[in-house]
C-alpha cells in the first residue's frame, strides 16, 4: 500500500492518459449533468410547478454551467486548471445526485445553481488541461474531450429514467460516486502549471467583445440556442400533457439522447462541409431548414419512426451552425480568441436559458405547443443576421483559413450546448 501511494503521489499523467483521464471525467460529469432536463416532468408533478417554475429551473441550470465558464477559465489560468477542475467535478457530482431526493424546491434551485457551477468550472479548465498536456494532436485530444462530454448529454435522460423506473428516485445520490471518485483522480494525477505573469493574464470579461461582428454573432447563437433549450425542455413536457407518457417513461430519455447525439452529427457534418460549401449559406441554410423537422415532430406518433428522423433533422440543423460560428468568431478577434469562443460557446448558450424564462411564461398564456413553436421561429432572425455579419465582415483571408480551420471546427463541433452547454476555452 505504501508503494501504490507513493506512485500515487509523484505520478503526473500526460498525452493520451491525460486525455482519457479527462475525457472520461467529461463523459460522467455532462451524463449527470443532462439529467435534470429528462426530470423535468417528474419534479413538475412532485412539486406542482407551473411552466414559468419549470423555465426558471432550466434557466438557473444554463446560467451557472454556461455563462459563467469564461469567468472559470480565466480563474484557472490564475489558481491552476487542475484544482478548478477536480473541485468542479467533485461539486457537481454531489450537488446534482441529490436533485432526486430534495425535500423543497427552494432547495432544488439551490442545487441546479452550485452543481451548475462544477460544470462551468470543468469545461474550460479541463480543455485547457488537455491542450497543455498533449504535444501532438491538440486538435485531437481536445476533440476527445468534447466528445466524452457529448456522448455523456446523450447517455444521461437514458440513464435516469431506467433507474429511477426500476429503483426510484432515492437511487440518484448513489450516482456521485463516479464523478467524486474521477475529481479526485484529477487532482492527484493531472499535471500543475505555472500561473501566467500578471501582464500575460486574459481578463475576466473584455467588453469590448460584446460591440462589433462577435457580439452580432453571440446574438445568432443566443436565438439558435433558445430553439435548442426549448426542444430539451419542452418536449419533454409536451410528451407528458399531450401524449400521457408516464413522466419516468424511457422514451423522454431516448428522444432527448437522440437529439444529442444528431447535434453532435450535424456539428461534425457540418465542419466537413465547410472546405467545400460557403459557411454563409451552410449556417443561414441549416438554420432556415430546421423548423421543418421542429414543427413535423408534433405532428407525428411519439416513438414511431417518424417522430425520431424529425428529432435526428432538429438536432442536426439546429446545432450545425455552432462551430462555423466559433470560428468565424475567432478570426474576427484573433487577439481575443478564447473570449470570442466562449462568448459563443458559453455566454450566448446561457442568455438562451434565461430567455426561456419568457417561453416559460408563454406556454402559460398562450399553451405549451404554440409557445414552442414561437420560440423555434427564433432560427429565422439569426439566419438573416449570420449571413448579413458573415457577408459584411468577410475577410479576403478566409478562403485561406478555410484548411487550418477544419480541424479546429470538428475538434468544436463534439462540444454540446447545454443546458450546456459548454465552452472548452
Amino acid at each position: 500500500m505504501s508503494g501504490f501511494a507513493g506512485l500515487m503521489k509523484h505520478a503526473v499523467l500526460s498525452g493520451g492518459y491525460l486525455t482519457a483521464l479527462l475525457t472520461i471525467a467529461h463523459l460522467s460529469m455532462d451524463t449527470l449533468t443532462s439529467m435534470p432536463m429528462a426530470l423535468l416532468p417528474v419534479f413538475q408533478s412532485r412539486f406542482g410547478l407551473t411552466e414559468s417554475a419549470i423555465a426558471l429551473l432550466v434557466a438557473t441550470l444554463s446560467f451557472s454551467a454556461s455563462v459563467t465558464q469564461p469567468l472559470f477559465g480565466a480563474l484557472s489560468d490564475r489558481f491552476g486548471r487542475r484544482s478548478v477542475a477536480a473541485l468542479g467535478l467533485i461539486l457537481n457530482a454531489v450537488l446534482l445526485s441529490l436533485v432526486g431526493i430534495v425535500p423543497t424546491i427552494a432547495l432544488m434551485f439551490v442545487l441546479f445553481f452550485m452543481g451548475g457551477l462544477g460544470s462551468g468550472a470543468l469545461h474550460p479548465a479541463g480543455a485547457s488541461l488537455v491542450r497543455a498536456g498533449t504535444e501532438h494532436n491538440k486538435g485531437l485530444a481536445v476533440s476527445l474531450f468534447s466528445t466524452g462530454g457529448t456522448l455523456g448529454y446523450a447517455l444521461g435522460p437514458v440513464i435516469i429514467l431506467y433507474l429511477i423506473s426500476n429503483q426510484g428516485l432515492e437511487a440518484m445520490p448513489w450516482l456521485m460516486i463516479p464523478g467524486v471518485l474521477l475529481g479526485l483522480l484529477v487532482y492527484r494525477l493531472a499535471p500543475t502549471h505555472k500561473p501566467l505573469p500578471r501582464e500575460e493574464r486574459p481578463r475576466l470579461f473584455d467588453i469590448r467583445i460584446i460591440w462589433g461582428p462577435v457580439g452580432l454573432l453571440s446574438v445568432v447563437g443566443i436565438l439558435s440556442g433558445l430553439a435548442f433549450v426549448t426542444f430539451n425542455s419542452a418536449v419533454p413536457l409536451w410528451l407528458v400533457a399531450k401524449h400521457q407518457i408516464a413522466p419516468d417513461d424511457p422514451l423522454i430519455g431516448w428522444t432527448l439522447g437522440a437529439f444529442s447525439l444528431a447535434a453532435a452529427l450535424g456539428g461534425l457534418g457540418a465542419a466537413t462541409l465547410s472546405n467545400r460549401i460557403d459557411q454563409r449559406l451552410l449556417v443561414s441554410g441549416t438554420l432556415l431548414l430546421a423548423p421543418i423537422p421542429m414543427f413535423w415532430m408534433f405532428s407525428v406518433e411519439p416513438g414511431s419512426l417518424p417522430f425520431y428522423i424529425a428529432i435526428i433533422l432538429t438536432g442536426a440543423l439546429v446545432h450545425a451552425n455552432l462551430p462555423l460560428l466559433v470560428v468565424s468568431a475567432q478570426n474576427l478577434a484573433p487577439n481575443a480568441m478564447a473570449t470570442a469562443s466562449g462568448m459563443l460557446m458559453g455566454f450566448s448558450t446561457g442568455i438562451a436559458g434565461l430567455l426561456y424564462i419568457g417561453i416559460g411564461r408563454l406556454q402559460e398564456m398562450i399553451g405549451l405547443v404554440p409557445a414552442t413553436y414561437l420560440s423555434y421561429l427564433a432560427v429565422i432572425p439569426a439566419a438573416l443576421l449570420a449571413f448579413f455579419v458573415l457577408s459584411k465582415f468577410r475577410s479576403t483571408s478566409d478562403h485561406q483559413k478555410r484548411k487550418q480551420d477544419s480541424a479546429c471546427l470538428c475538434s468544436i463541433s463534439a462540444c454540446m450546448p447545454l443546458v450546456s452547454p459548454r465552452s472548452m476555452f
